[in-house]
């Protein structure tokens, strides 16, 4: 799997991002930023956080326009 989104359960932004992606069909691994020291100490303050093979693509706030643009680059 390419995607994958670190985000967390109490997170409104990473739920509005899980809708976005789902919206466009994208398929991805889910990891639970609090669930992992490695990811917590790395992504704790910014989740969401949108990977495509280890490379971040997004964080924080995610808009149509910014997911659109960034998956038309890769």
């Amino acid at each position: 799997m390419d995607y994958t989104l670190i985000s967390r359960k109490t997170c409104h932004l990473c739920q509005e991002a899980e809708a976005m992606l789902a919206e466009k069909g994208l398929v991805y691994l889910r990891l639970e930023v609090d669930e992992d020291e490695n990811l917590k100490k790395q992504y704790t303050f910014r989740v969401p956080v949108l990977l495509k093979s280890g490379k971040v693509l997004l964080e924080g706030k995610f808009t149509e326009e910014r997911l659109a643009k960034k998956l038309l680059e890769v």
